[in-house]
């Protein structure tokens, strides 16, 4: 058996940033604080803040007045930050930039009188934060076939955003049939879907062709994860999405010569080198990484902590 290991995989630079400020924040203030939401999208690393004491809320109400609130790497509505100022809550926002960049060409947007067209997945938590910027000027859709039930004016004052960890290649569907639809469609500057969604989805469909099997480590709330579940199904490979190698189902691997192995920017390294150990150890399997492309970005802590630390 071969292990074929994607490159690049697992953390991205917003992960990276939200993960090392929520570990600052415990190391200032002790582990008695609160996250908005899960830190990222992933069960290994919520588990680990858990049993350090931190807590992870769905709502600043459960949040004691003059504590300290982290909001997660995607990021919060002003209703939200708004509702911590009523409550005297301290609060840090580890929110990834990219995300933030797509929070204010929302916001541009809307001001400029534009009607917003987001693309993305209903109840994620990137979705309703950005959504909360400007709720009146937003309409959410995910797929080609929802862009026909738009009845916006063919001389309206057209924008599209996209959630940051789509398919890129599902995006691109949708927003073809949006400038088929309306070709005065204005898009952002500069592609939202971020850089590690785009370099772990070109990663799989590179070396999918190479593999038998697929396995992504990630959880099932994370976006990206799924994504990269989805490229292997698309081109007929068995393809499955774990936490870890406690969810690894030995009849997968019955007649399989490869496995490709990755991870989404959500889940950490650790969890894939247990996987990779476990084969190594009782299927003798032979390990190769198969670099696609190399990755540098690297994203500052926020603000707040940085004027603590100087």
């Amino acid at each position: 058996m071969k292990v074929i290991l994607a490159n690049p995989r697992g953390f991205c630079a917003g992960v990276n940033m939200a993960i090392e400020c929520l570990e600052e924040v415990i190391r200032i203030f002790g582990s008695e604080i609160y996250v908005y939401h899960e830190i990222v999208h992933n069960k290994y690393v919520v588990n680990k803040f858990t049993s350090l004491g931190v807590t992870f809320v769905d709502a600043v109400s459960e949040v004691p007045e003059n504590s300290i609130l982290v909001f997660s790497a995607h990021g919060v509505s002003p209703q939200i930050r708004q509702e911590a100022r009523d409550r005297n809550i301290r609060t840090i926002d580890a929110t990834c930039p990219l995300v933030t960049k797509v929070h204010t060409e929302a916001i541009k947007y809307a001001q400029s009188g534009y009607n917003i067209i987001l693309i993305g997945h209903e109840g994620h938590d990137e979705v309703i934060g950005t959504m909360g910027e400007a709720p009146e000027s937003i309409t959410l859709i995910e797929t080609p076939e929802e862009v026909a039930d738009l009845s916006f004016p063919e001389d309206a004052k057209l924008a599209y955003l996209t959630q940051t960890t789509l398919s890129v290649e599902e995006a691109g569907r949708v927003i073809q049939s949006l400038k088929q639809k309306y070709p005065q469609i204005e898009s952002p500057p500069k592609e939202d879907i971020c850089y590690a969604t785009t370099n772990r989805q070109e990663a799989v469909t590179e070396l999918v062709p190479r593999a038998d099997l697929v396995l992504v480590l990630g959880s099932q709330n994370s976006s990206n994860s799924k994504r990269l579940m989805e490229i292997g199904k698309t081109v007929g490979k068995p393809s499955y999405l774990i936490d870890g190698v406690q969810e690894l189902n030995p009849e997968w691997l019955e007649g399989c010569e490869s496995i490709l192995i990755t991870a989404g920017a959500s889940a950490p390294e650790v969890v894939v080198d247990e996987l990779v150990t476990h084969l190594a150890e009782k299927y003798q399997a032979e390990v190769e990484t198969a670099t696609i492309r190399n990755e540098s970005v690297r994203f500052p802590l926020p603000r707040e902590l940085r004027v603590l630390e100087t």
